[in-house]
């Protein structure tokens, strides 16, 4: 047996269909068309092309005299590095009888670390951080109301963008949660766990923007006096997030309450919305919108693009989602939240939109 395929990400492996024995232990790379769906060379595109406009964009900003964008885009990474190889490999870190094998991902065009990491998701780090971080800088929230209250903003604007892609995943076979794991991947709202969904989609993105503008943003850091700031940033954030996962998991152990953990993780995801949505509300009715600044064109074109192809993507699912029975479709795929889905567009298109006058 190969080194981090064990039973069950064996079996998790062989339901998106391959043999996770059969891995280059670095980097991997296939033909788009070889894909398991026709989505995923769209998704990768998406992502990887987001991720580069983001950099271009940060280098710009950056030359401007504004660090904080660089300084975000390359934080992302180091907060991957830091966060994704445990639950790829729990064996390797001792956390496989704690935590058990937690999920997959199915083969990209490219794939690192035994096919476990794909490209796509190195980029979607950065791509999701711009994004959120861009719309409400956009917005005057950060200028106005200072880094916390910018950064609970953030936390918003990634649930609701970061959502729409998590939702349908699984059902696309991008990855697959590992079903027999039910101390982490539960509890769940349809196939997606919901501590995901909070300390993933929002808490990590949230903290991760306010330690880069606390430690960068104001000041004209240049060069080697950046770098231990970025690193920081990046490794701190999982430390806040295990404060946000800490009331949900005093109804764990060996036999969790999940009931509890799902009342719980649900309070904290409807304050995530609350408290953005009132901001965002709150600074349009204020009157003082927008930064003063030339529009960017990657806060002009790139979130609607994202939004745009994330929704080509769950119009090629719903033949499949409509026909699911039981939250399995016909070929043995979970499905998402499809209302909870359709509520994160159009908070998402709400933002666009609300951003746009602002940068006119």
């Amino acid at each position: 047996m190969s080194a981090g395929c064990g039973p069950e990400a064996e079996d998790v492996s062989r339901r998106l269909g391959f043999d996770c024995h059969d891995a280059s232990p670095v980097v991997s790379v296939r033909a788009p068309w070889d894909l398991a769906h026709w989505t995923m060379p769209l998704l990768e595109v998406l992502i990887v092309g987001g991720a580069v406009f983001a950099l271009w964009h940060a280098v710009r900003r950056y030359r401007a005299g504004d660090p904080v964008n660089l300084a975000l885009w390359w934080a992302s990474l180091v907060y991957l590095v830091v966060t994704e190889p445990p639950p790829y490999f729990p064996e390797w870190f001792g956390l496989d009888r704690l935590y058990g094998f937690i999920f997959a991902h199915n083969r990209f065009t490219v794939q690192f670390m035994g096919d476990r990491l794909p490209l796509y998701i190195v980029a979607f780090y950065p791509v999701i951080s711009q994004l959120a971080y861009e719309l409400v800088r956009s917005l005057g929230v950060f200028r106005r109301r200072g880094p916390l209250t910018g950064a609970v903003a953030v936390a918003f604007a990634c649930q609701v963008f970061y959502e729409v892609f998590d939702q349908v995943g699984p059902q696309l076979k991008w990855w697959a949660w590992n079903p027999a794991n039910q101390v982490v991947n539960q509890p769940a709202l349809a196939s997606v766990p919901m501590t995901s969904m909070l300390l993933f989609a929002s808490v990590s993105m949230a903290a991760m923007t306010y330690l880069v503008v606390r430690f960068t943003g104001g000041r004209p850091h240049r060069g080697r006096r950046l770098v231990p700031r970025i690193l920081a940033a990046g490794v701190l954030t999982p430390f806040t997030m295990a404060v946000a996962g800490l009331p949900a998991s005093l109804f764990g152990g060996d036999h969790p309450n999940q009931v509890a953990q799902a009342w719980i993780l649900g309070a904290e995801l409807g304050l995530v919305w609350l408290a953005g949505a009132w901001i965002v509300v709150a600074q349009l009715r204020s009157g003082e919108r927008g930064t003063g600044e030339p529009p960017s064109a990657f806060g002009r074109y790139y979130p609607a693009i994202y939004l745009g192809g994330m929704a080509v993507c769950w119009i090629g699912a719903l033949p499949a989602y409509l026909g699911a029975r039981d939250g399995v479709t016909s070929d043995g795929s979970p499905i998402g939240s499809g209302p909870y889905a359709l509520a994160c567009f159009i908070a998402a298109g709400s933002l666009v939109a609300a951003a746009r006058p602002a940068r006119r």
